[in-house]
């Protein structure tokens, strides 16, 4: 039985070198969209703590300086979802992402925020639209 609740996502703005780590999404809704790291916050986690595993179970990575950004709410109505999505942004010092979940993700790269690959998976997308710029 689906629930319409909305769901809660943390979105991962990694940097590095004035560079943002972006994946293009596959095998889910957003299939072909260029996306953040991050994934669904779990019960008695902290966003922080959320955001270090899922950038670490997706790209290998390890992130630090992490800190809290902006949220937004979005709707997919052909997949019946709704999720508020809490952004971080945080840095990735060294190493290189890696395709650890192949189903999921088709390949890492990093980007400038002014120049993003289009098309956006739509949380990120409309962050963008607030005019948010990671620091």
């Amino acid at each position: 039985m689906k629930s319409n609740m909305p769901m809660v996502g943390v979105g991962v703005i990694v940097l590095r070198n004035g560079l943002v780590l972006l994946g293009r999404r596959k095998g889910t809704h957003g299939a072909g969209t260029w996306a953040l790291p991050g994934g669904h916050l779990e019960y008695g986690e902290t966003v922080e703590d959320c955001a270090a595993r899922e950038v670490m179970e997706e790209t290998g990575l390890c992130i630090h300086s992490i800190t809290r950004g902006p949220y937004t709410s979005d709707v997919f109505p052909k997949e019946g979802k709704h999720y508020v999505t809490l952004f971080v942004s945080a840095r990735s010092y060294s190493g290189e992402p890696k395709i650890c979940e192949p189903a999921r993700c088709a390949a890492w790269n990093w980007f400038d925020w002014s120049d993003l690959p289009r098309p956006l998976f739509p949380p990120l997308a409309s962050l963008l639209e607030t005019g948010f710029v990671p620091k």
